[in-house]
């Protein structure tokens, strides 16, 4: 429980900053691309970012607008099951872990990683209508 608190106050400055940031700094993005984001030190089975910036990679899954994006979090770690899709983003297996798709800011970025495979993309959206719509 200590760990948690000192992690959130930790993270508050960072998000204090993301959330100051000036609208003209922040970076188009497009649907399949993979990010560096500030994703948090978040409550409960909410996945928390890593590292001095709580962040980790997020996968555009739909561009909202140019302030906002759907994105679903990436970790090396690999899974199984319908909530966890596998592929590969340079040459390392990443799993997109559908579980935690939600809204983000675009005010989280920090750097572009790269754009991952059409047909990877489309496992991503299949395993995402599977998961949310029964499809």
């Amino acid at each position: 429980m200590q760990n948690k608190h000192n992690n959130l106050k930790k993270w508050f400055p960072i998000k204090e900053r993301k959330h100051n940031i000036i609208p003209r700094k922040i970076p188009k993005v497009s649907e399949g691309e993979v990010w560096w984001l500030a994703i948090g030190e978040n409550v409960g089975v909410e996945m928390n970012g890593k590292s001095e910036y709580f962040s980790r990679p997020v996968v555009i899954f739909r561009k909202l607008s140019h302030l906002g994006f759907m994105g679903i979090p990436l970790s090396t770690q690999n899974h199984s099951g319908a909530w966890y899709v596998n592929f590969r983003f340079q040459n390392k297996e990443i799993c997109a872990v559908l579980s935690q798709a939600k809204v983000f800011s675009t005010a989280r970025l920090y750097n572009r990683l790269g754009q991952i495979a059409e047909n990877d993309m489309l496992k991503i959206k299949n395993g995402f209508s599977n998961l949310y719509l029964g499809k």
